[in-house]
């Protein structure tokens, strides 16, 4: 190898070395950046003429440096005082996508730019989307009014949510639908029962006197589904159905049908707090009113996320809903994946292609910490270190230079 080679060699090692360098710079920069991956840098030796070599001998004359990824690596999680932080413990990453620069403060308009992060750093914003501190939105499954689930992922957005009235369970009886002593006696409770989705469904029993003291109560939807009621003289409740029961025991009904099967509470044995005949004598039809055990009223008042990828809508009620579902993606290769400002990647040839977003817990995706945050993977000691042997590097290329320079010297020399 000429003089001029070595000189040539020895800055692609400055090179190589200031490859290197910017990443530990880089690392170092991003020690406390959060959902960062630190990289490293691998040095190739590069054959830049291979006709010189012969006999096995291989002649390499340069060397390249190249920047690898490591986004399979696992940041320590922390806690943070953000309640909507959410840190990744496995391979997923968030799916997210960006603002146009169309967007208005009021109304933002997404680039359509599928994008990956692992910077669960979220809050809301104005218009009520959760986005991380890179301005990446984050997305998942949203319901409608109605509870259902979409298929179609998209940006969430969770405002003004109207609470949706909660399964009916138990209906309660607690009037008089006759009265003691009277005959052909009808009566029939209403009540209003809400499905599984919030929506509201009229619901009737129809009482039908059958003895002095007896009565049936049944579906009257369904009048199958019946049973029998016996009162006592001062008309206090005294036995449902043909079992004997002692005084202070509930009675209930079982009531099947629209909108799903529920318990009709009637009460206790021996009380006239439930289902009772009034004192007096009278004959012909009443109507009186059943109540549930739904909650038909709340007020939103902002939202909380479970550990699930759940995204809860609260209420002054005290209770809480599902409006939204966050998922996870995958790649078989995530260190192929290309990275973009922001702690977020795009998908790439050598990265694979994403998988469908997958549940929290599911298919490797990990699981979510809520409220803590995915710490930088820099290694503050190990990068400060490698600084000191770059430098010494750097430093011993230019030494190669500089001796390159004068042995050119003293060949000039020799001619003069």
């Amino acid at each position: 190898m000429s003089i001029i080679g070595s000189v040539q060699t020895a800055v692609s090692g400055l090179n190589a070395q200031s490859h290197a360098f910017s990443d530990l710079s880089n690392n170092i920069a991003n020690s406390q950046t959060v959902g960062y991956k630190a990289t490293t840098t691998s040095f190739a030796d590069y054959v830049t003429n291979n006709s010189l070599v012969q006999d096995g001998q291989s002649m390499s004359d340069s060397v390249l440096a190249t920047t690898r990824q490591h986004n399979d690596n696992q940041g320590t999680v922390t806690a943070s005082t953000n309640t909507l932080a959410l840190a990744i413990s496995g391979n997923g990453f968030f799916n997210v996508q960006q603002a146009s620069g169309n967007s208005t403060g009021t109304a933002p308009v997404f680039n359509g730019q599928q994008y990956y992060t692992r910077n669960g750093d979220f809050s809301q914003d104005a218009n009520g989307y959760l986005k991380n501190t890179s301005n990446y939105y984050l997305e998942g499954y949203q319901t409608d009014s109605s509870g259902k689930m979409s298929t179609t992922l998209a940006p969430i957005q969770i405002q003004n949510v109207a609470f949706r009235p909660t399964q009916t369970t138990t209906m309660t009886v607690s009037s008089a639908i006759g009265s003691v002593g009277g005959t052909g006696q009808t009566s029939t409770t209403t009540a209003t029962a809400y499905d599984s989705q919030g929506v509201a469904h009229d619901v009737s029993l129809t009482w039908t006197q059958t003895g002095t003291d007896t009565w049936t109560v049944s579906n009257t939807a369904d009048p199958t589904n019946n049973t029998t009621v016996t009162f006592n003289d001062d008309g206090s409740l005294k036995q449902v159905g043909n079992t004997t029961q002692a005084t202070g025991a509930t009675a209930s009904f079982a009531f099947l049908g629209t909108p799903q099967n529920m318990t009709v509470s009637l009460g206790t044995i021996g009380s006239t707090s439930g289902v009772s005949l009034s004192s007096g004598t009278s004959s012909g039809a009443t109507t009186s009113t059943m109540t549930t055990d739904s909650t038909t009223t709340g007020t939103y008042s902002g939202i909380a996320i479970q550990s699930d990828g759940s995204v809860m809508a609260t209420f002054d009620n005290g209770l809480s809903q599902l409006v939204a579902k966050i998922p996870l993606t995958t790649f078989s290769n995530p260190n192929g994946l290309a990275a973009q400002d922001g702690q977020a990647y795009t998908a790439t040839a050598i990265s694979g292609s994403p998988s469908a977003p997958t549940a929290v817990n599911t298919n490797g995706a990990g699981t979510l910490d809520v409220g803590s945050l995915e710490s930088s993977t820099t290694d503050l000691t190990s990068n400060l270190t490698q600084l000191i042997v770059d430098q010494q590097a750097y430093g011993a290329n230019t030494k190669v230079v500089t001796t390159a320079n004068q042995m050119l010297q003293t060949t000039l020399a020799m001619i003069q």
